[in-house]
């Protein structure tokens, strides 16, 4: 086997190589951008750089430069995550996780927004993943994560059939595994109300979240075209001498 075959295969008990914070925020965004703005996909370094340093949808915010980005590409492309495209004016990237991880167009949109904000509830989480790919209800994308849960992809970080459960993607070291255990244990207060919220309430929320995520993308994606124009229109003053 590989050394990059090596990487992106699971060990026998299920678990999933580590992948530190700005390798899930590249990879997260190129997922993103790919379901959401193909006409610009795959994408610049400049471009994958706006987008890593979003304000929206994305947990932590992070202002990673051009050549952090470019690092973190290098490094997922030795794991077989990310494969570099050249030949044009601009060297651009896009994503290998169909291939690597043997997902669906479903699947990738779930664990995408995982890698963009972390845990969260079945809820937001709903909500977030439907600006990518329809996911009609929570037991719709419950039967998205059973198979990911056992895979080991998808890790619940409280009981499964608890109101407002909370979950998280697979690529966590334990140590910061077991930490976010222990935080959501230390926070039950926020996790009060969507317990006893009844079930056609919580069904509204991810229909709001869905729409608000969606406006904010929309904005994202508009910023993303504009920045790829200036890097196109720098470019050309480059090749005219200006």
């Amino acid at each position: 086997m590989s050394s990059e075959m090596a990487a992106v295969t699971p060990s026998a008990a299920g678990s999933w190589p580590v992948l530190d914070a700005r390798e899930r925020r590249v990879l997260g965004v190129l997922v993103e951008k790919a379901k959401t703005t193909p006409d610009t996909y795959p994408l610049s370094i400049n471009a994958l750089t706006t987008g890593c340093n979003q304000k929206s949808n994305r947990d932590p915010i992070l202002n990673l430069t051009d050549l952090e980005v470019e690092d973190t590409l290098a490094r997922c492309q030795k794991k077989g995550l990310a494969i570099k495209i050249t030949g044009g004016r601009v060297v651009r990237w896009k994503h290998n996780l169909y291939d690597a991880w043997h997902l669906d167009k479903v699947d990738l949109a779930v664990l995408g927004e995982l890698l963009l904000r972390g845990p969260q509830t079945e809820g937001e989480l709903r909500g977030r993943a439907s600006r990518m790919e329809p996911i009609d209800d929570l037991d719709a994308l419950r039967n998205v994560l059973r198979p990911l849960v056992e895979r080991k992809l998808v890790v619940y970080l409280t009981p499964e059939d608890r109101r407002g459960a909370m979950l998280t993607h697979g690529f966590h070291d334990p140590t910061e595994l077991e930490r976010l255990r222990s935080r959501v244990v230390a926070e039950p207060i926020a996790e009060a109300l969507p317990l006893a919220a009844p079930p056609q309430n919580e069904e509204r929320l991810s229909e709001l979240e869905a729409g608000l995520a969606a406006a904010r993308d929309e904005i994202a994606a508009l910023k993303q075209t504009v920045a790829g124009l200036q890097e196109e229109l720098r470019l050309l003053k480059q090749s005219l001498g200006a």
